[in-house]
C-alpha cells in the first residue's frame, strides 16, 4: 500500500481520492483548504492548556462526553488491554470549553465541517450503484439537520514519555475509527503508521502541505465493506524526541444518532456499542 497525495484542485481530484479510500481505508490529499495558521494558532493554544492545572476544572461529562481526559482515563483500544499515553479534550460546538479558546476553536470546527461534507459527497458520488443504493440516506445528509451536532474535534495530546511508562504501552494502540470518516491534519510531531494489506506498518507523513483522511467504521458498516476502515497507531517517539509533546487534531464527522447504517445498526446504536468496548462510558 502506498500513499499518494492527490491534489484536491485537479479535475480528477474527488474520483482519485475515493478510490484511495477503497483500495486503502486513507485518502491523502494537498492544496486543501484548511488553513495552516489557524491549526498552528490552536496546537500553541491547546500546548499551553495542557500544561496548565486549570485544564482540570473542564473534567469530562460522562453522560454527554465533552470535556477534559486525563491520561489515567485514557481509551484502551480495542482488543487491548494497556491504556494508550495521551490525554485529549473532546470539543462539540454545544459543550464546555475555555473561554480563551473557543474563537480558534470554533471556527475550525465550523470550516472543517463544511469541508468534511463536501468530501462525503465525492464519496457518494463516485460509489459503485449498487454500494450508493445501500445507503439510507445521502452521506452528506447524514451530518446534517437537527441533531447533526454529534461530530467530534479531539483536541490530543502525547506527553513527553518519562520512562515509568507501562513496557507495552504507545501514543495510541492499533485501532479503527469510529465514525464516517476522520480528517486530520498533519501533527506538529511524526508518529502516526498505518498497517498496510501486506501487515506491515507505514509511517505517514507529518508535512502540512497533506491532509491525511481516512474511512472510519461507520462508513465501512453502511457501505457493506466497500469502504475499509484501516487500522492505524501512533508509536512512542525515540531518543531526544521522547521529551517531545504531540499534538493532533483530528475531526470525526458522526451522522445524526438516528441515521440508519445498515440493518444491524443506527449511527446510536453503533457509537454507544464502541464507547463501552473503549471504557469511556
Amino acid at each position: 500500500m502506498k500513499l499518494e497525495p492527490i491534489d484536491y484542485l485537479a479535475p480528477d481530484g474527488a474520483e482519485r481520492f475515493v478510490e484511495s479510500l477503497r483500495v486503502t481505508g486513507f485518502g491523502v490529499l494537498k492544496n486543501h483548504p484548511i488553513q495552516k495558521g489557524l491549526v498552528d494558532t490552536i496546537y500553541d493554544e491547546w500546548q499551553a492548556f495542557f500544561d496548565a492545572s486549570e485544564k482540570n476544572a473542564f473534567h469530562f461529562n460522562r453522560e454527554t462526553q465533552d470535556g477534559f481526559f486525563p491520561c489515567s482515563v485514557s481509551e484502551v483500544a480495542k482488543g487491548h488491554t494497556v491504556k494508550d499515553i495521551k490525554e485529549y479534550f473532546h470539543y462539540y460546538p454545544w459543550g464546555q470549553c475555555p473561554a480563551s479558546l473557543k474563537q480558534n476553536i470554533s471556527a475550525y470546527y465550523a470550516s472543517t465541517m463544511a469541508f468534511a461534507a463536501e468530501l462525503l459527497a465525492w464519496v457518494e458520488q463516485h460509489s459503485t450503484a449498487e454500494v450508493a443504493a445501500g445507503y439510507s440516506e445521502p452521506l452528506s445528509g447524514m451530518v446534517q439537520g437537527e441533531g447533526s451536532d454529534q461530530t467530534l474535534l479531539r483536541v490530543l495530546h502525547y506527553p513527553p514519555l518519562t520512562g515509568d511508562e507501562e513496557p507495552s504501552a504507545i501514543r495510541a494502540a492499533a485501532h479503527e475509527d469510529i465514525n464516517l470518516i476522520t480528517i486530520l491534519p498533519a501533527s506538529n510531531e511524526p508518529g502516526l503508521q498505518v498497517l498496510t494489506k501486506e501487515n506491515e506498518w507505514m509511517d505517514v507523513p507529518c508535512e502540512f502541505e497533506t491532509l491525511v483522511i481516512n474511512t472510519g467504521d461507520m462508513l465501512q458498516e453502511a457501505s457493506g465493506g466497500y469502504f475499509p476502515s484501516t487500522t492505524h497507531r501512533v508509536v512512542n517517539p525515540e531518543g531526544a524526541d521522547q521529551s517531545r509533546s504531540r499534538i493532533s487534531l483530528p475531526l470525526f464527522l458522526h451522522p445524526r444518532p438516528e441515521v440508519i447504517l445498515s440493518e444491524r445498526y443506527t449511527a446510536r446504536a453503533y457509537l454507544v456499542e464502541r464507547l463501552k468496548e473503549l471504557g469511556t462510558v
